[in-house]
């Protein structure tokens, strides 16, 4: 079983992602547990850091929207400092708004995903991955 802990701002996104997913009957050949940070006792404005540290801890992938690299950026700044070789990646989608209103956007990231589960013990310790 795949586990994805899915940031409060990308609930709705995911569900489009997921909704494919099913529908083509792909949860055969990877099953999945999603769970939203209210789910797993994780505060709606949990800070990047904690975040990041509780998926690595329960072996979840974490499912953001895009992140700047700006100074102050919690989140890269954990993964560059605490990232190993066995970590699990943080998948990003890069434009949140074109998954719920653009198909063709919505299939080249559930691609990018399906290559990723294909392989995820190869993508184990290369940070953030950005969908597509």
């Amino acid at each position: 079983m795949i586990r994805f802990l899915i940031d409060r701002n990308l609930e709705g996104p995911v569900s489009i992602l997921w909704g494919m997913f099913a529908y083509e009957g792909w949860q055969t050949f990877f099953p999945l547990e999603l769970k939203a940070m209210v789910e797993v006792g994780l505060p709606e404005y949990s800070d990047d850091q904690t975040v990041w540290r509780f998926a690595q801890l329960h072996q979840m992938i974490l499912f953001t929207g895009n992140r700047c690299l700006a100074p102050g950026d919690l989140l890269e700044q954990t993964i560059r400092h605490e990232n190993t070789p066995t970590s699990l990646p943080v998948l990003s989608i890069t434009q949140t708004d074109l998954i719920t209103q653009d198909r063709y956007y919505q299939e080249m990231c559930l691609d990018k995903l399906l290559e990723i589960l294909e392989n995820l013990d190869n993508y184990r310790g290369r940070g953030r991955i950005f969908l597509p």
